[in-house]
């Protein structure tokens, strides 16, 4: 299939669906300049995440993990990219329900999606591990960046603070977890972007909606372990391609 059949054939299906939803990924968000973490030059090709990023290895030694925090500090500065806004310009439409997302910066709500599950949890917030108080990762990024406190401790207790985010070993947050499984289930359309579907349990959402009856339309650079499973597969970039199908689809919502 050539891109543009690809692209047409995108388009009516995503016109055609009654409840379109989105898986995203790293993808979505490294034209923003969110670094990734798996593909060649990312993170994990610089930090070892069995030392740097278990729950064990924070709890172990959490300095190790915060003198390399300005890798993060970028989420902080980010702004949502073309590929974000075409999403939350489908919702806007109508046609996608939700965006179930591997990322943790905050970026389809910040382009306006309303419907966002965060499957690894987020960066706009810190909690501490002994009183489990949250506070904005502003709290945070002042104690790191303009104290020098590292590691960050809580205000309230003295407490050790950790972002609220999912590291490996740690379960994921359940209701974010039953909310993906039920969106996946229901809908008619599952739209993977930006994502390689290597982790679990992510990468169990577009085998459970093929095996539902859903069309599967994966956009990304890379190859996935999905794509002969998918009804469309477009190769780029998702701050390219989604802006494009979403004006497809306007288009033939209006003929």
């Amino acid at each position: 299939m050539s891109l543009e059949e690809g692209m047409r054939r995108a388009a009516q299906l995503l016109s055609s669906s009654h409840y379109a939803v989105a898986l995203t990924g790293a993808g979505v968000s490294t034209e923003s300049g969110i670094p990734d973490f798996r593909s060649p030059g990312g993170l994990w090709s610089r930090y070892d995440p069995s030392e740097f990023a278990t729950l064990s290895s924070f709890l172990e030694d959490p300095s190790r993990f915060y003198r390399a925090a300005s890798e993060f500090l970028s989420v902080f500065t980010a702004e949502p990219n073309e590929g974000h806004r075409a999403l939350a310009r489908l919702e806007e439409m109508g046609i996608l329900k939700a965006v179930i997302t591997q990322n943790v910066d905050g970026l389809h709500q910040a382009a306006g999606s309303k419907r966002v599950v965060e499957l690894h949890g987020n960066l706009r917030e810190c909690r501490c591990l002994s009183c489990g108080r949250l506070f904005p990762i502003e709290v945070l990024a002042e104690k790191i960046v303009q104290r020098g406190e590292i590691p960050p401790l809580c205000g309230e207790c003295g407490g050790l603070l950790k972002p609220n985010v999912v590291f490996f070993g740690e379960a994921l947050p359940g209701e974010a977890l039953r909310e993906a499984f039920e969106l996946v289930r229901r809908c008619d359309l599952l739209l993977v972007a930006g994502s390689s579907l290597a982790v679990s349990p992510a990468n169990f959402l577009p085998p459970m909606a093929v095996e539902a009856g859903a069309e599967l339309l994966i956009v990304n650079e890379e190859p996935t372990p999905m794509d002969a499973f998918a009804s469309v597969v477009i190769r780029g970039k998702t701050g390219k391609v989604l802006p494009e199908l979403v004006e497809r689809v306007g288009k033939l919502s209006r003929d």
